[in-house]
């Protein structure tokens, strides 16, 4: 759960399904004249819209830090057996529905420990640090498998559509986090097998309109959708008294206009 505080003294929460589903917009409509269509279509853009279904189980039960009254933003949250295991069964799920699909979330979950196997240069944020012997043990799981597989699966578009998911996750982050800013994305690939890349740059025209240079979109301007909840404070007494807070807050939905 992505957690901002705003000016007012409220939260704005953001499920990580919630981001996933913004990524899959961004995915579903990147390609033009110079940038390549993802590619296979459906199995990649079906990936990045799942992306973060891991997080399904948490979001039914949300935690709240004892210590200081507040609902614990994504990376903060305790990786217990019960979380991996949930992160487990999304793999497992996507997997049995679209192995293609299966393999490019699989990859991203286990890249998020690696650095994104080094494929993004900037920004280097959003990486999880430090991993327990249990990670340890559920990425060289998940690694062996994808090595398995790859014979299997790899059309020679894979390692493109891995590094595409990197990009639109940090794109999805980047509107999820926080008010739109300066910034950019390096090095996003414009296309298969010959190995081409930009740096994309994105530069915010207002709260909800964001200027992207070079333009990667099959539509202009290219508009997407989050969902989120507002509550009225930051802190609560106790886990059951922000979850009474979570469940009854409204579905808020924001509009940004990409141009």
């Amino acid at each position: 759960m992505i957690v901002r505080k705003e000016k007012s003294g409220g939260l704005t929460l953001v499920g990580q399904t919630d981001h996933s589903r913004l990524v899959g917009q961004l995915a579903a409509h990147w390609g033009n004249a110079d940038f390549a269509t993802p590619a296979p279509y459906e199995s990649v853009v079906r990936a990045a819209t799942f992306h973060d279904y891991g997080w399904l189980r948490y979001e039914t039960s949300p935690l709240v830090n004892e210590q200081s009254g507040a609902p614990y933003s994504f990376l903060e949250v305790p990786l217990n057996t019960k979380q991996l295991a949930s992160y487990q069964w999304a793999l497992d799920w996507l997997w049995d529905i679209d192995p293609y699909a299966g393999m490019i979330v699989n990859m991203h979950r286990t890249g998020l420990w690696k650095g994104r196997y080094q494929t993004i240069k900037h920004p280097m944020g959003y990486n999880l640090k430090n991993p327990s012997s249990e990670i340890d043990a559920f990425i060289a799981r998940n690694e062996a498998r994808q090595q398995g597989e790859r014979t299997h699966i790899d059309d020679g578009n894979l390692a493109t559509n891995y590094k595409l998911m990197q990009v639109w996750d940090l794109l999805g982050l980047y509107f999820c986090c926080q008010d739109p800013y300066e910034d950019f994305i390096d090095p996003v690939p414009t296309g298969y097998g010959n190995g081409s890349s930009v740096k994309l740059s994105m530069k915010a025209l207002g709260a909800r309109k964001v200027q992207f240079t070079p333009y990667p979109f099959d539509v202009r301007p290219c508009r997407v959708q989050l969902t989120f909840k507002a509550l009225d404070k930051e802190k609560f007494s106790s886990v059951d008294d922000f979850r009474r807070a979570y469940f009854q807050a409204g579905a808020g939905l924001a509009e940004f206009e990409i141009v």
